[in-house]
C-alpha cells in the first residue's frame, strides 16, 4: 500500500472518530436500539491531538468541506483493502428523508391538542422530569408534579387564558425516525396560524372529543387539511370519560369526511382512541374507559410512522428552496426563519436570495447557522435536505419575513428562482381603528405613547402576523386594523400594552364588501354559529341571537349530556361582537358555551337593534369616592371601584335607561362641626362590573373608545367635550 494511500485511510479513521456519537433516550419498551445522531466535528485542536496520537502529522487540518470528502472518496476507492459503506446524506448531516415524518395537531378549542403533545414528549424520552433539569414552570401537573403540563404554550398569554395561540413546532425521536409535530391554535379567531403551517407537514391528527365530537372548528381545520391533500388520522381524546359516545361521534366525524369531500384515500383513515391526560392510546375502545395494564401512547406513534407518508417526493438534487412561515429570535445570531426544507440540501455558509410572493428579491444573506429541533430546544445542524424542519439564521431582509421564499440563486436555469406557493389565508372579518392615548390621564403609565412608534410597531406585527391586515386611518394619527374576530385584535392589543404603549382604540366593525351582483349593494360576513346550553336557557338565546338577524338552521337535543341542546344559526359576524362577550353569560347562567366560524360573505341583513342602554359619563374631573357612589348606584351598574381617577367624558357605568347620564362621581362629604341627619349612615357599595379589554371592545357604542394603558382599561366618548358632542349629534 502506497503512503499516500495509507494517509486516506488513516484520514479516514480520524474523520469517522471525530464525530461524537449521543444516544437519545427512548421509551422503555421499544424493543429496537436508539438511534444515534451525529453531532459537530471535533475541534481543530482535539483532532489535532488524536492525529498525534497515532504518530502521523498533518500538513492541514481535515475539514467536512464537499472538496475534502471527495478526495478522501476517491483515494478509498483505489485502497486494496475492504471499503467501510458510508451513508452520504448521514454524513453530510442530513436526514434521510424515508427517516422523516411531519404531522401537525388539529383540532377544535379544549379537545387536547397540546396535553396530547405533553405526553408525546413525555414517552418519547425528550421532556425530562422538572427535578431533573431544574427548571421551574408555573404550569405543574396536580398528579406528576415532576412534569410540566403545558408545555407548548410558553406564551405568557396562553399561560393566563389557558389557549393555543401561536403555532409552534416540536421534534422526538422514535425507533431512528425524526418525527416533526406543529401543535396548532383550535380558537376560531387564530385560523391563519393553522392556515400557514400545513404546507410543512405531509399529515395530520385530528383530535377529536370523545363526548362533544366533531364541532365548529373541527370542520374548519379539516377542511383546510383535505384541500391540501393531506392523509389524516383520527384520535378520539377523552375516551376514558363515563359521557364518552365513540360510536355516534365516529359517525358524525364520517358524514363530515363526506360533505368535507374527501378523497378516498382521505376517507379511509385509521381511528385510536386515547386519553391524553392518563397517557395512554388505544386501537380498540377500552371497556369501561379503563385501559389495559401498562398502555401508552405507543400505538400512535406506530401509526405516525406508518400511516404519515414520509417526504420522499421532494428533491434533494435539485436547488435549495424553502418557504418560511415563522419568524423566531435568538439573542447570539438575531433573527431565524423557520420553514420546511422544499428541495434541496442547505449548508452553513450558502449564499441565499429571499424572494417575495411576486418573485421579487426581498434580501439575502449567508446561512450562520441551521437549527433544528429536540423537543423545545433548538440543536445545531452541519446541513439540511429536503423534508426537514429548520431555523435559519444569517438572512437579512428589509421588511417582511413570513411567506417568502428562501432560495439558492443558482442552478435555476434560464428563468431564474421562483417563489414557492403560499397557503391561501381566509379574509379578515373585524376591524377596529387605533389611535394615539389624548385622554386627560394619557402619559402617566405607558412609555411608548407617539402615533410613529404605535405605527411601527403594528407594521413589524403585521409582517408575522399573516391574518392582519393594516390600512391608513380616518385621520393621519391613526390606522385601520383588521382581524379574524375580537380575540384575535384583542391579544394583539393585549400584548402592546404589556409593552409599554398606550393607544385608543375605536369600536369594532364588520368589513363589508361591495356586492357584484347588486350596484351599490354591499356584502357582511356571516358566522356559522354553535351554541351548547340547557334546555331551559335556549329561547332566550335564540330569541336574542334573532334579534341579530340570525337564522336558525338546526336544534336538535345532545345526546351525551340530558337536558342539553345544540342549536346552530348564521349570524352576521358584527350581531356577534357585542353578545359573546357578556350577554350570553347573563343569558345561560354560566352553563353554556359558543362558538363560531367563518362561513362566508352574503347580502347585508340591514341594521339591528343590539339592545344596549345609555352610559353613566363622569362630568367631574378627580377621584371618585364611595359617598358620591352610593346614591348613584339607582342610576345603573358601576364599572369602576371608589378611589379612581376619572375625567370628563369617562364612561363609568351603563345607565338602566337608553339615553346617556352625565353624573359627578367625585363629591366628597363636607366636614363641618354641624351634625348631619345621615353622618352615621354606612356606605354600602355594589360590586362593580370591571370588564376585560375583549368585553370592553365589544360592549363600547360607535362614539365611544377604549382607553388601553399598561395598568388600566377605560371606556370613554370619544369626543370629551359634552357641547362638542351635542352639536356633533345635532349634525
Amino acid at each position: 500500500m502506497s503512503a499516500n494511500s495509507k494517509l486516506s485511510t488513516l484520514s479516514k479513521q480520524v474523520l469517522t472518530s471525530s464525530r461524537r456519537r449521543v444516544t437519545v433516550p427512548q421509551l422503555s419498551f421499544l424493543s429496537k436500539p436508539s438511534r444515534f445522531f451525529p453531532c459537530r466535528p471535533l475541534s481543530t485542536g482535539l483532532r489535532a491531538q488524536r492525529t498525534r496520537a497515532l504518530g502521523v502529522q498533518l500538513v492541514r487540518s481535515f475539514t467536512a468541506s464537499a472538496q475534502s470528502r471527495g478526495a478522501a472518496a476517491a483515494a478509498l476507492a483505489e485502497d486494496e483493502e475492504p471499503e467501510v459503506v458510508h451513508n452520504v446524506e448521514h454524513d453530510l448531516g442530513t436526514l434521510p428523508a424515508e427517516k422523516i415524518r411531519n404531522i401537525a395537531i388539529i383540532a377544535h378549542v379544549d379537545h387536547g391538542k397540546t396535553t396530547l403533545v405533553d405526553q408525546l414528549l413525555r414517552q418519547s424520552g425528550t421532556l425530562r422530569p422538572n427535578t431533573e433539569s431544574g427548571s421551574a414552570s408555573d404550569n405543574i401537573e396536580a398528579s406528576n408534579p415532576a412534569f410540566v403540563q403545558r408545555l407548548m404554550d410558553s406564551n405568557d398569554l396562553e399561560k393566563e387564558r389557558g389557549i393555543t395561540i401561536l403555532s409552534k413546532c416540536t421534534s422526538i425521536d422514535y425507533n431512528g425516525t425524526n418525527i416533526n409535530i406543529v401543535d396548532t391554535p383550535g380558537h376560531a379567531d387564530f385560523g391563519g396560524e393553522v392556515e400557514r403551517v400545513l404546507n410543512m407537514v405531509d399529515g395530520v391528527a385530528l383530535i377529536v372529543d370523545a363526548t362533544d365530537g366533531p364541532m365548529t372548528q373541527t370542520r374548519f381545520v379539516l377542511s383546510k387539511a383535505l384541500a391540501r391533500g393531506l392523509k389524516p388520522l383520527v384520535v378520539l381524546n377523552k375516551a376514558d370519560r363515563n359521557t364518552a359516545r365513540p360510536a355516534q361521534v365516529e359517525s358524525d366525524l364520517f358524514d363530515l369526511f363526506a360533505t368535507l369531500g374527501a378523497s378516498d384515500e382521505q376517507a379511509d383513515y385509521p381511528v385510536l382512541y386515547a386519553s391524553a391526560k392518563q397517557g395512554w392510546a388505544s386501537a380498540t375502545m377500552p371497556v369501561g374507559g379503563e385501559p389495559p395494564a401498562g398502555s401508552n401512547m405507543t400505538p400512535l406513534f406506530d401509526l405516525i410512522l406508518s400511516h404519515v407518508p414520509a417526504p420522499t417526493k421532494l428533491d434533494r438534487t435539485a436547488p435549495f428552496s424553502m418557504l418560511t412561515v415563522q419568524i423566531e429570535s435568538d439573542p447570539y445570531v438575531g433573527v431565524l426563519y423557520l420553514g420546511r426544507v422544499q428541495s434541496g440540501v442547505l449548508r452553513s455558509n450558502d449564499l441565499l436570495w429571499a424572494i417575495d410572493s411576486n418573485g421579487n428579491k426581498v434580501g439575502e444573506g449567508r446561512v450562520k447557522k441551521i437549527f433544528g429541533r429536540r423537543g423545545l430546544e433548538r440543536t445545531d445542524k452541519d446541513a439540511a435536505g429536503a423534508g426537514e424542519i429548520v431555523s435559519i439564521a444569517g438572512i437579512k431582509m428589509g421588511s417582511g419575513g413570513v411567506n417568502v421564499t428562501l432560495v439558492h440563486p443558482e442552478g435555476w436555469g434560464e428563468g431564474g428562482p421562483k417563489p414557492l406557493p403560499t397557503t391561501p389565508i381566509d379574509p379578515p372579518t373585524i376591524s377596529v381603528v387605533v389611535y394615539p392615548n389624548d385622554s386627560p390621564l394619557g402619559g402617566r403609565e405607558g412609555t411608548k405613547l407617539t402615533s410613529q412608534m404605535i405605527r411601527d410597531r403594528i407594521y413589524k406585527e403585521a409582517e408575522t402576523n399573516v391574518a392582519l391586515n393594516v390600512l391608513p386611518g380616518p385621520t393621519s394619527e391613526s390606522l385601520e386594523l383588521r382581524g379574524r374576530g375580537v380575540l384575535h385584535l384583542g391579544v394583539l392589543f393585549e400584548t402592546l400594552r404589556r409593552e409599554g404603549y398606550e393607544l385608543g382604540i375605536g369600536p369594532p366593525k364588520a368589513v363589508l364588501i361591495p356586492d357584484p351582483d347588486v350596484p351599490g349593494g354591499k356584502l357582511e360576513p356571516v358566522e356559522e354559529c354553535t351554541v351548547m346550553v340547557r334546555e331551559e336557557h335556549a329561547g332566550g338565546v335564540v330569541q336574542k341571537l334573532t334579534m341579530r338577524k340570525g337564522e336558525m338552521i338546526s336544534y336538535e337535543a345532545d345526546d351525551a349530556q340530558e337536558g342539553w341542546v345544540r342549536i346552530v344559526m348564521n349570524v352576521p359576524a358584527r350581531g356577534l361582537i357585542g353578545y359573546m362577550s357578556g350577554e350570553f353569560k347573563n343569558d345561560v347562567h354560566g352553563q353554556g358555551t359558543i362558538n363560531h366560524i367563518f362561513k362566508g360573505y352574503e347580502p347585508y341583513r340591514g341594521a339591528m337593534d343590539t339592545g344596549r342602554n345609555g352610559a353613566l359619563i363622569s362630568c367631574a374631573a378627580g377621584e371618585t369616592s364611595g359617598y358620591a357612589m352610593m346614591p348613584l348606584q339607582a342610576r345603573g351598574t358601576m364599572f369602576i371601584h371608589p378611589q379612581i381617577q376619572v375625567y370628563p367624558g369617562m364612561v363609568i357605568g351603563e345607565s338602566s335607561k337608553s339615553q346617556d347620564m352625565y353624573i359627578n362621581p367625585c363629591v366628597k362629604k363636607q366636614l363641618t362641626n354641624i351634625r348631619a341627619a345621615g353622618a352615621d349612615e354606612k356606605i354600602v357599595l355594589a360590586s362593580p362590573r370591571v370588564m376585560t379589554l375583549e368585553e370592553s371592545l365589544a360592549y363600547m357604542a360607535d362614539d365611544e373608545l377604549v382607553e388601553v394603558t399598561p395598568k388600566t382599561v377605560r371606556l370613554r366618548k370619544l369626543v370629551l367635550d359634552e357641547n362638542k358632542r351635542k352639536k356633533s349629534k345635532k349634525a
